[in-house]
């Protein structure tokens, strides 16, 4: 694809200028452009009572704090092997973890795919300013699956709600209903379209790891999300991050160890060895098994809840081998998509035309 660098210089300066400089026009290192969205810092108490205080992870690199980070307005869409967030394309589908991962690396120095902890930093402060459930988004083949009015443009041109064909929008073709701040200023497409991979978190064998803060923004190759990598930390229940299959840290029990089927959150598992046992629950569902009490830093990165509030979102995972999470939900996925949902059921390899993925940005502050 050969883009007008005239216009898209002209249009950075009219998103800039309009949206008070929280929007931008981003360049990689082929002169292409990606629609940015800025995400200023802020401390979790500011935004919710329900999950600690400090600032949050996603603004902290390598023990030092950020001002913002850099969300690309629409999922990603490729070109010359590289994620662009630009508007009105269909998104890239079909990719697995680690070419998502690549193809965001790939643009230069501070680009990577998408944290968990940049979600979850989103999802939070989303959910504070527009309220729970604010958001809407593709949920039900080219409309919101509730708010049947709001309807975006489908790739395949099938008409809105037709529950046929692929039915995937363009790319912030949905109303301000559409976006995490209900303004056109805002992210796009969070909720619904298609499920994003993000970096940062994973299951194995039921226990939650997690790359510490925001470092996995600085992933760009995929070392740091490797399988072995020594990045990768397990979680104490008081909060602690610990050397991965330390005893006592915090896993998912699909079996339901209170026999509802649900993913428990526990710290007696010494086994998770069960491949057939899936389990899912709304977000606002998910429970510990008593004694253990979920540490503030799984609220802080959107893996437990930190309100009973949400009535979009559905949290689904296995429990053998390593799992690595996709967000948001797909176009036919109801009332189960949402900020909050996140599913870990496919291994890294897995690829579907409903998963997609997005690019983000930091300038580290040293």
């Amino acid at each position: 694809m050969i883009f007008d660098m005239s216009f898209w210089d002209n249009y950075k300066h009219c998103v800039e200028a309009t949206s008070g400089g929280n929007n931008t026009v981003m360049f990689d290192d082929l002169q292409q452009p990606s629609v940015m969205v800025r995400v200023s810092k802020y401390k979790v108490e500011d935004v919710t009572a329900g999950a600690g205080d400090g600032v949050h992870p996603a603004f902290i690199i390598s023990g030092v704090e950020q001002y913002e980070f850099w969300a690309g307005m629409y999922p990603a869409y490729l070109a010359n092997s590289r994620a662009l967030s630009i508007p009105g394309v269909d998104p890239a589908v079909s990719i697995n973890f680690d070419n998502s991962l690549l193809a965001c690396g790939n643009k230069g120095e501070g680009w990577h795919l998408m944290t968990n902890a940049e979600w979850a930093a989103i999802f939070l402060w989303s959910h504070s300013f527009a309220g729970a459930d604010a958001v809407h988004g593709n949920t039900y083949y080219g409309r919101d699956y509730l708010e049947k009015d709001e309807i975006g443009r489908r790739q395949d041109g099938i008409t809105p709600g037709t529950a046929s064909g692929m039915a995937r929008t363009l790319t912030g073709s949905g109303p301000l209903k559409w976006r995490h701040d209900l303004s056109p200023y805002g992210i796009a497409d969070l909720v619904g379209n298609v499920w994003e991979w993000v970096g940062g978190y994973r299951l194995v064998d039921g226990e939650i790891q997690v790359i510490e803060n925001n470092d996995a923004a600085l992933d760009r190759t995929g070392a740091a999300h490797g399988v072995s990598s020594a990045s990768w930390k397990a979680i104490l229940e008081a909060g602690t991050l610990v050397a991965p299959a330390t005893a006592l840290t915090l896993k998912w029990d699909a079996t339901g160890a209170t026999g509802t089927g649900e993913p428990i959150l526990n710290t007696a598992i010494t086994s998770q060895s069960d491949g057939t046992t899936y389990a899912g629950t709304y977000y606002k569902s998910i429970t510990c098994v008593s004694p253990t009490v979920a540490p503030d830093i799984l609220k802080k990165l959107g893996v437990y809840p930190h309100e009973v509030t949400m009535s979009r979102g559905y949290f689904y995972m296995r429990n053998l081998g390593e799992r690595l999470p996709y967000r948001g939900g797909d176009w036919n996925n109801s009332s189960n998509a949402g900020l909050a949902a996140a599913y870990l059921t496919g291994p890294r390899s897995i690829a579907s035309t409903s998963f997609g993925f997005r690019p983000a940005f930091v300038s580290r502050v040293l």
